[in-house]
C-alpha cells in the first residue's frame, strides 16, 4: 500500500475537506470570482502587503478579525460595522476594543470597487486576508472558499459569546460546538496565537491574588510569570504594555505549542489546552509535527469559514456601513 508524504497528505486532506464542504455548503465556491473579478485575490493580497510593510502588527489583527467576526452572527463582516447613534455595533463592544487594522480591510474594498463594482464582499475580503496573512508569516496555504454575504446587523451586546481568554476547556468546547466546530478546531485554531500579542488586562489576573490558595496561578511556569510580571507591575501605568503569546511572534509556526508544554501560555485558556487529558495529546502532537499543524489549522480554517454563511444579504459598497 503506498504511503502518501507529509506534504502530499496535508494537501489531499484540505482538497477533499474543500469538497466536503462545497457540497454541503453549494452557496461556496473556491472559484467564485473567476468571472466577476478574477482579479480579486491579487489585489487584498496587495492591500495586505502594503499594510504589513508598515505596521508589523497587521497580520495578527487581520487573523484575529476574522475569528472574531465569524463568532458572532457567522462569517458575514458584521464586525466591519460602525456604531450609528441607534446602535452600538460589535467592533465597540468590550473584546473587540483592541480589534484593528479595518483600514487595511477598507482599501482592499476601495481598490475592489474600482476594479469590480458592487462584486467582492467584505466578509470574503476578510477571509481571503486571514489567509493571505497566515501564508506571508510561514504558515499553510489553503483556497479559500468564496461567495459569502454582508450582513445588515452588528450589536455590541453580542460580543459577550466570544471564547474569553479566561475559559476552561469544557467551556472553550461549548463555545466552539455552537458554530459546528470541535476539538481538533479548537487547539488547532488556538495555533493562530502564534503571531499574536495581548495586552496585560487579558492575562494579569493569573498574576496576582490569583485564588485562595495560590496568588500566582500554578499552572504557569515560575520564571515565565515573573517575567509577565515585570511587564505587567501591579500599579501598571502603560496601556500598551503586553505579551507576545509565543516567543517567534513574527513567525507562523508551532512554537506556541512548545511554549504550552513548558507552562508558558499566555492565556489561562491557551494554557488549559494542556493541562485538560482531552486536548493536551494534541497540544503535543501539533509541538512535535509542525506540518501537522498546518494541514489541520488550514483545515480548521475552512471550516471556520463556513460559519453562519448566509445566501441573503448583500455585497456592501463600503464594509462599514451598509448600503
Amino acid at each position: 500500500m503506498a504511503v502518501l508524504a507529509p506534504k502530499a497528505r496535508s494537501r489531499m486532506i484540505i482538497a477533499l475537506l474543500l469538497v466536503m464542504v462545497y457540497v454541503s455548503k453549494a452557496v461556496l465556491d473556491a472559484h467564485y470570482y473567476d468571472q466577476t473579478c478574477p482579479q480579486a485575490e491579487k489585489i487584498i493580497l496587495q492591500a495586505v502587503q502594503n499594510a504589513t510593510r508598515h505596521d508589523p502588527k497587521v497580520p495578527a489583527r487581520l487573523l484575529r478579525m476574522f475569528f472574531h467576526d465569524c463568532f458572532i452572527r457567522g462569517c458575514d463582516a458584521s464586525l466591519l460595522l460602525d456604531s450609528t447613534p441607534g446602535n452600538q455595533a460589535e467592533k465597540d463592544g468590550p473584546p473587540n476594543i483592541s480589534v484593528r487594522a479595518f483600514y487595511v480591510i477598507d482599501d482592499a474594498k476601495a481598490k475592489l470597487e474600482m476594479a469590480c463594482p458592487h462584486a467582492v464582499s467584505c466578509a470574503d475580503i476578510v477571509a481571503i486576508a486571514a489567509r493571505d496573512v497566515v501564508t506571508m508569516a510561514g504558515g499553510p496555504y489553503w483556497n479559500v472558499l468564496k461567495g459569502r454575504k454582508d450582513g445588515r446587523a452588528s450589536n455590541a451586546s453580542e460580543t459577550v459569546n466570544l471564547p474569553a481568554p479566561t475559559f476552561n476547556v469544557t467551556q472553550l468546547l461549548q463555545s466552539f460546538a455552537k458554530r459546528g466546530l470541535g476539538l481538533k478546531d479548537l487547539v488547532a485554531l488556538s495555533g493562530g496565537h502564534t503571531i499574536g500579542f495581548s495586552h496585560c488586562s487579558s492575562f494579569q489576573a493569573r498574576l496576582r491574588n490569583f485564588s485562595s490558595t495560590h496568588d500566582v496561578d500554578p499552572t504557569l511556569n515560575h520564571a515565565f510569570a515573573q517575567q509577565l510580571k515585570n511587564t505587567c507591575p501591579k500599579l501598571n501605568r502603560d496601556r500598551n504594555a503586553g505579551q507576545f503569546l509565543d516567543a517567534t511572534a513574527s513567525a507562523f509556526d508551532n512554537n506556541y505549542y512548545r511554549r504550552l508544554a513548558a507552562g508558558e501560555g499566555v492565556f489561562g485558556s491557551d494554557q488549559a489546552l494542556y493541562s485538560d487529558y482531552r486536548t493536551r495529546w494534541m497540544v503535543d502532537s501539533f509541538a512535535k509535527d509542525q506540518s501537522l499543524f498546518f494541514s489541520e489549522f488550514a483545515a480548521s480554517m475552512v471550516r471556520l469559514g463556513n460559519v453562519g454563511v448566509r445566501e441573503i444579504g448583500e455585497v456592501r459598497i463600503k464594509c462599514r456601513a451598509v448600503n
